[in-house]
């Protein structure tokens, strides 16, 4: 997938009730973007007209040829970029994913009786070439605003008058911008946003010692809550997928120019998907996709930071919050050794899944904050049948259980379009017979010799 990214060498990315009782359970397997090969993950926080963004690269390659170009609302200074570690970003990944999570049934007899009773920034000095680069930049109507290094990044502010001079610039310094790019520029042009756009310094790497990509941050200020996909669409071979976490003070974030949908949740799946729950998450997500006719943006976890249940991975602390940016959590440190953090509280997440082409999304997507605090999670049930040894007939026991597991594979059927007959075969129901009693005497009747 491709969220708003330019290389030299290719284009990249740079987003059972409702009772808390029913969300019990023994978390097995989560659905997180390592599924996909190539996933854009952004994440915002937002509160007021304050925005800091995430963007963590999927880029693989030379670094050399790495580089990105990023619309954005207003000029940036140099104090509001920073470079991110990227464990944020997969903790947070984590924590929001899709879960399976698994039930036992208990011995139906024992059942049956008991029941009825960061990161440092420095300017970079402007060196020759860039003077250089800045006097071209100047002929073509483009304006080089800042210029700076941040961690391994060198970073540069551009606003431009046309363009087609902008384009020209790019395409001369490496960013190898797509066709039909233009219509798209100029269109950001008009709304007064300017361009951040991103190298890699190889000296500045080196001395870092970094073997990998750390996530690039942002701070700004602009009434508009939105997320520029545009550019990353124009020459993209098929879909892309994009997650945006959102975490806000007031409640769930959902999009105002596409359709904000649920996804199925809740349901309960044949044993054999917690050894393919990779598998049927994709293809679940792919044909709840096909129903919205491609439009749609998932809903795939609204939480309170301060908790989960089940959990898919711990809530992110206090302090890992602060370096995502969320402004308005006090720093919480450890005040005892061997004692917890306290957890972060007033912060909610948003995780939005789409997958998205420039035929179904030629907008970009804009976001607003509800003031909906409902939990939801993308959550799927595995239930284990009683298959120990049975001292009762429990006949509705098994009766009712494979009645269950019928209506689990049509609605594995349903959530995926996989063939219902391939998924029976792969079930075992079970047949609630009871072993015949053994013929011999008790053990004490051969002793004492009773009848």
């Amino acid at each position: 997938m491709r969220f708003f990214i330019v290389t030299m060498s290719a284009i990249l990315t740079l987003a059972l009730g409702s009772t808390a009782q029913a969300f019990c359970g023994f978390y097995v397997a989560r659905a997180d973007t390592s599924l996909y090969n190539k996933a854009s993950q952004v994440v915002l926080v937002r509160d007021g007209n304050r925005t800091v963004i995430t963007m963590s690269n999927d880029f693989e390659g030379e670094v050399s040829d790495f580089a990105v170009v990023v619309p954005v609302p207003t000029f940036i200074e140099e104090e509001q970029i920073h470079v991110a570690e990227r464990g944020l970003v997969d903790h947070l990944d984590a924590y929001t994913a899709p879960r399976l999570v698994e039930y036992h049934d208990a011995d139906p007899c024992i059942v049956h009786r008991y029941s009825m009773s960061d990161m440092a920034v420095k300017s970079a000095a402007p060196s020759a070439a860039m003077q250089e680069s800045v006097g071209r930049a100047d002929s073509l109507g483009v304006t080089i605003e800042a210029s700076y290094t941040v961690g391994e990044y060198d970073i540069l502010i551009l606003s431009a008058t046309e363009s087609a001079g902008l384009i020209t610039w790019l395409t001369e310094n490496d960013y190898r911008i797509p066709p039909g790019a233009e219509p798209v520029v100029r269109s950001y042009l008009k709304q007064d946003m300017r361009f951040f756009v991103a190298k890699v310094n190889l000296e500045e790497r080196s001395q870092l010692g970094f073997n990998y990509l750390r996530p690039l941050q942002v701070a700004y200020e602009s009434e508009k809550f939105m997320l520029p996909i545009r550019l990353g669409t124009l020459n993209a071979k098929g879909k892309q997928e994009l997650y945006v976490y959102a975490l806000t003070k007031a409640g769930r974030v959902e999009t105002t120019n596409y359709r904000t949908v649920k996804l199925p949740s809740d349901s309960e799946v044949p044993e054999h998907v917690q050894g393919e729950f990779g598998d049927f998450y994709r293809s679940m997500f792919e044909r709840q996709t096909d129903k919205e006719n491609g439009r749609a943006v998932f809903l795939e976890y609204a939480w309170d930071m301060a908790w989960c249940d089940p959990c898919a991975a711990d809530p992110l602390s206090a302090q890992q919050l602060r370096q995502l940016g969320v402004f308005w959590v006090g720093d919480q440190v450890l005040a005892t050794p061997g004692k917890a953090a306290p957890q972060a509280q007033n912060v909610f997440v948003t995780r939005l899944h789409v997958s998205y082409d420039r035929e179904h999304f030629p907008a970009d997507l804009k976001f607003q904050q509800t003031g909906d605090r409902q939990n939801f999670q993308g959550r799927y049930v595995v239930r284990h049948p009683w298959r120990g040894a049975r001292t009762c007939a429990a006949e509705q026991y098994y009766t009712a259980t494979r009645e269950r597991q019928e209506k689990e594979a049509q609605t594995l059927a349903s959530l995926t379009g996989w063939d219902i007959d391939g998924i029976r075969e792969k079930i075992d129901f079970v047949d609630g017979a009871v072993p015949e009693p053994a013929d011999e005497k008790p053990w004490w009747k051969k002793i004492w010799g009773a009848d």
